[in-house]
């Protein structure tokens, strides 16, 4: 009796788990829960995030991206400037570096959609191109949040 609620019990947490984002492998690079947030109907523009690592022993470097979902997609970067968050095009791309992790996510590396065509909606999948120097061009899908998610490790920190 009590292993059968304790399987039902595991089953029931099975189905609340939120979808993990799929991880994808692009040479020596490997690109892991790519996510986006929902955006309000009026928004021109929206982030993508994800988390970038190089196996390799040789820098890469992320050139661009593009996706249908906006006219102009770039990477970005923020940071303080005295007292003030500025965001700011990345115009060479963001360096991935051997055996580093870099994280895009919100307050520092993203992706930048701009002048998007639609809303992001909560649940949607976001198609984008990334697009590496040296690994060549790799399509993923953002799964869409809710609007202000924070997925766990992708804080401010």
């Amino acid at each position: 009796m009590f292993a059968r609620r304790l399987i039902l019990a595991a089953a029931v947490s099975l189905l609340t788990v939120p979808a993990m984002a799929q991880d994808y492998k692009l040479g020596s690079l490997e690109i892991t829960a790519p996510w986006t947030r929902a955006t309000a109907p009026t928004a021109r523009s929206g982030g993508g995030f994800m988390t970038i690592t190089n196996k390799g022993t040789t820098a890469d470097r992320l050139v661009s991206a593009r996706s249908t979902v906006s006219d102009k997609v770039e990477i970005h970067e923020m940071q303080m400037d005295g007292s003030v968050m500025r965001m700011r095009e990345l115009a060479k791309g963001l360096d991935i570096p051997p055996g580093a992790t870099v994280m895009l996510k919100p307050g520092s590396y993203h992706i930048m959609f701009m002048e998007l065509k639609a809303p992001l909606a909560k649940d949607a999948k976001v198609p984008v191109t990334l697009v590496f120097e040296k690994a060549g061009s790799i399509d993923v899908q953002l799964d869409v949040q809710a609007m202000g998610a924070m997925p766990h490790g992708h804080g401010k920190n």
